[in-house]
């Protein structure tokens, strides 16, 4: 009897309802109690271990197992090799299923699923493969959906060529794992199609469910609407990708991978803009547990991203910290040592930059490409140092005889007046591909682009060899054959006269070109124009006559208003009035300082007493120049020459328009 009178019988039989009810809580207590009777009750504490990780309690389960290890002994090797999975002890895990006497189909399930964990794919493959061929149950179409998800991260971090394994696309979890392999191909457009079937297969399966809401189906496409704007953002539609990948951030789904992956492509998009936005994603990708849900290669990539927004925020210490720690992390890896260059480009210091690369190089000949171009920026940004640009250019074998290669460094020698060096990375280039790939029409390229180089610098005898080959390639090509008859022109006149006899004669070299046709074909850069001709509207032309042009007529100039025939006029009337050989100056006396004082209408009286042209002892104003001919007491005409700029009146003197009388006043008029 159990204590407060129980039976141990009827323990075992709450135990049994409660599990079948799934109320593992009080199956717990009930279990409690016989192993108070019995501590070495193995299958109590069987029972136990299984109440507990049904409540989730997988450290409590697993100390239990260990508390007993030796009753229990291989009895719960599934159990606590799952209590260790899902502690994130992947490595235990794995051990405990090595482990284990024998493999069972619940073990090989495990087992597949911490090697996926591992990153160990192809075994993983393997082991699903194995598990659909040999079982048949309910958990198939699960199976099916594993398998899809190693195929697809296999195409992703390993760019491993898929195969076709017959997977249906029944469901939406298998089409998503169908979209995230096409991706990896590379073949976006399929991508999108599929993960856009996918949303429909997810809306129609969730449809049925009466107890979901749309807030709940919304969480379920979370995931199949941030692949979809991955795809966009692939695709340069970095707008709508930003637009879809809010949404998802609104939602804020439970998975903390998702939130993670979803922040960094945000902060990708984001770039050096909008940091404050990039700063506060950023939060999200420290969630805790997000390193158990990513693979490494995209915690690897958020904290590349992370090191950068660090420099872009000025954090320079930060920006060093963390890239430091990347590159302890990935000693072989060029990215940390690229993000602590560009860092210190940033702090104008390219000699410690330059630097750092070369060791990084040394180091790692293997992946010295892209740090060795990236050497070469850097000493042409300090603009003095173009010949070690080229020199380390050169020491790249993996691109050297690449013919964009070629053609820059051939434009820096050629900047630099070092043409010797850049003939000799043409001979190089030639020679590898003389030897590797001999005609073949990069081969060829080199060649003719080599003898115009020559030819262009006057290095005509150097050229002739060059010529030659390809001449021996094509005899029909005039152009190069003139070439090179110009080149043995100055080296062996005799070579350069028997050469010449394999030109075309002057016959054959004419052409029946119709010049109209020319004349009016779409490059040409001067088309005479035609009038249209009206059907019977010229009369027909006698024979004998030519054609007679029209004449326009000219038109007439306008004359000023004053414009006096009898009067020559002023020959200085085009120059400037201060220019003029008579222009004196404005007047400065009392009139222009009397003008606007007193009260209204005071001077009216003096102003004819002032004016010396109504005086009869005034003396005659002499007459300006070109006016008309007369003694020289008589009086001036009064009339202004005629002005081309702006014609004025023809009276002598203008009148101002007389004022309104000022009512109740003084002094008015």
């Amino acid at each position: 009897m159990a204590s407060g009178g129980v039976s141990v019988a009827s323990l075992w039989t709450e135990v049994n309802r409660c599990g079948q009810n799934g109320d593992y809580t009080r199956a717990l207590k009930a279990l409690t109690k016989i192993l108070h009777e019995n501590r070495d009750d193995v299958t109590a504490l069987h029972c136990k271990v299984v109440c507990l990780i049904q409540n989730g309690s997988f450290k409590e389960a697993l100390n239990v197992m260990n508390t007993h290890s030796k009753m229990l002994g291989s009895e719960v090797v599934f159990e606590k090799a799952y209590c260790e999975y899902r502690l994130n002890r992947v490595d235990s895990s794995l051990k405990t299923i090595e482990s284990a006497p024998e493999q069972t189909d619940k073990l090989k399930e495990l087992y597949g699923q911490v090697l996926y964990r591992l990153e160990r794919y192809d075994e993983c493959k393997s082991v699903y493969t194995d598990l659909i061929r040999n079982s048949q149950d309910e958990y198939e179409e699960e199976r099916k959906t594993n398998l899809a998800a190693v195929v697809a991260a296999m195409s992703q971090w390993e760019k491993a060529p898929t195969e076709d394994l017959g997977l249906p696309e029944s469901t939406y979890e298998l089409c998503y794992n169908a979209a995230c392999s096409l991706i990896g191909q590379g073949k976006l457009t399929e991508a999108l199609n599929k993960l856009q079937q996918a949303e429909e297969l997810c809306r129609v399966s969730l449809a049925d469910d009466s107890d979901m809401t749309e807030e709940d189906i919304q969480s379920e496409l979370a995931v199949i609407h941030s692949q979809m704007a991955y795809v966009m953002q692939l695709q340069g539609r970095t707008d709508e990708a930003l637009q879809l990948y809010n949404q998802v951030i609104k939602l804020k789904p439970s998975d903390v991978g998702l939130l993670a992956v979803t922040a960094n492509n945000i902060i990708t998009i984001n770039k050096d803009q909008n940091v404050f936005d990039s700063k506060k994603k950023v939060k999200l990708t420290n969630a805790e547990g997000v390193e158990y849900k990513l693979a490494k290669k995209q915690l690897q990539a958020i904290d590349f991203n992370k090191a950068l927004l660090a420099m872009y925020t000025n954090q320079a210490d930060q920006c060093r910290k963390l890239s430091s720690s990347l590159q302890a992390q990935n000693p072989g890896h060029p990215r940390p040592v690229l993000i602590q260059v560009a860092q210190l480009c940033r702090e104008k210091q390219h000699s410690r930059a330059i630097e750092l690369l070369q060791q990084f190089s040394d180091q790692n000949p293997e992946s010295a490409s892209g740090i060795k171009l990236t050497m070469a920026q850097l000493y042409l940004v300090q603009g003095s140092h173009v010949t070690k640009a080229c020199d380390v250019l050169r020491s790249i074998e993996e691109f050297k005889h690449k013919p964009g290669m070629v053609s820059a460094l051939v434009t820096m020698y050629s900047h630099e007046e070092d043409i010797d060096s850049a003939i000799d990375v043409f001979k190089q280039a030639i020679e590898h591909y003389q030897s590797e790939q001999p005609g073949s029409a990069t081969h060829l390229a080199l060649v003719r682009e080599a003898a115009n180089f020559k030819l262009k610098y006057g290095r005509k005898k150097e050229a002739i060899s060059d010529l030659e080959q390809l001449w021996k390639q094509n005899t029909k090509d005039v152009h190069t054959l003139a070439q090179l008859i110009s080149a043995y022109s100055l080296v062996d006149t005799d070579k350069a006269k028997s050469l010449s006899k394999h030109l075309p004669s002057a016959d054959t070299m004419s052409f029946n070109v119709d010049v109209d046709e020319l004349e009016n074909s779409h490059g040409a850069t001067y088309v005479r124009k035609k009038a249209a001709k009206v059907v019977g509207e010229n009369p027909p032309k006698e024979q004998g006559h030519g054609e007679v042009k029209k004449k326009k007529k000219k038109k007439k100039g306008k004359l000023p208003k004053n414009y006096d025939p009898k009067v020559t006029p002023d020959p200085e009337r085009w120059f400037p009035m201060k220019e003029r050989s008579y222009y004196r100056g404005k007047k400065k006396g009392k009139k222009k300082d009397q003008i606007g004082k007193g009260t209204q209408g005071a001077t009216a009286g003096a102003s004819a007493e002032l004016d010396a042209s109504k005086t009869a002892s005034s003396p005659p104003t002499s007459p300006r120049p070109g006016s008309a001919s007369g003694s020289s007491t008589a009086p001036a005409s009064g009339v202004v020459p005629p002005r081309q700029q702006k014609p004025s009146s023809s009276g002598a003197t203008r009148k101002k328009a007389p004022q309104k009388k000022k009512k109740g006043g003084k002094g008015g008029w």
